[in-house]
């Protein structure tokens, strides 16, 4: 039987955790440890508890989840977070995805939609809502235009080697990470051991300089690399 997994509930509306509180108490492998009404108290909570999922609201007193999502980041407090809202504007996506979330899930989700996100994140895989992930991908398809002149040979040779850098064997594994698989999944979608899937996703992070899979995904797409 697999370890529960430890969850913080960030949010400061009643009716809104006590809901959350009804759909986690449904999973058998899932266990509400701790709840916090506002920024400050998850940092501290984060930090005592060290919970393997931080369920973040954004929109929160004291400190906001986007900034206490990023002071649990920089503790490197080994928590997963995953921002459950109702924003779904641009600049909230993407400031909460720089700040470290590992997941980003709209508030009109269903339980079972929560659930598998929990547990992806907590076996290491990315999570966008779909709503969220067509919002990121629209606006990388429709990059603002950029004059000739004001891009370097340098930047030139950087946006080059995103693609000179992947094996053809890690850009497979890059999509995979963008689709949100975990490592497991990885390694049987494409029939390799789970060791080389792991081996394989450290090495992407390494080569594109990101800190985990959450990033990788979001270079991958704001890039075009796949």
């Amino acid at each position: 039987m697999s370890e529960e997994i430890k969850i913080l509930l960030v949010e400061d509306h009643t009716m809104t955790r006590m809901g959350l509180q009804l759909v986690l108490e449904k999973s058998n492998d899932i266990k509400l440890i701790a709840e916090a009404e506002d920024g400050k108290a998850a940092i501290k909570l984060a930090g005592e508890l060290k919970p393997n999922v931080i369920i973040m609201d954004i929109g929160l007193p004291e400190i906001d989840g986007i900034e206490a999502t990023k002071k649990i980041k920089e503790s490197e407090i080994p928590s997963k977070v995953l921002v459950f809202t109702s924003r779904e504007n641009e600049t909230d996506v993407f400031a909460a995805l720089s700040a470290g979330a590992d997941a980003y899930i709209m508030k009109g989700a269903s339980p079972e939609t929560l659930i598998s996100a929990i547990k992806a994140v907590n076996d290491g895989a990315a999570w966008l809502d779909p709503a969220i992930a067509k919002l990121v991908l629209s606006n990388i398809s429709q990059p603002a235009p950029v004059k000739e002149e004001a891009v370097s040979a340098k930047e030139k040779g950087s946006r080059k080697n995103y693609y000179a850098g992947l094996t053809e064997r890690e850009l497979e594994v890059l999509k995979l990470i963008v689709e949100g698989l975990s490592n497991p999944q990885i390694a049987e979608r494409l029939y390799i051991t789970r060791a080389t899937a792991k081996a394989h996703v450290h090495s992407i992070l390494q080569k594109l300089c990101v800190d985990d899979r959450t990033q990788a995904a979001v270079t991958a797409m704001k890039e075009g690399i796949v």
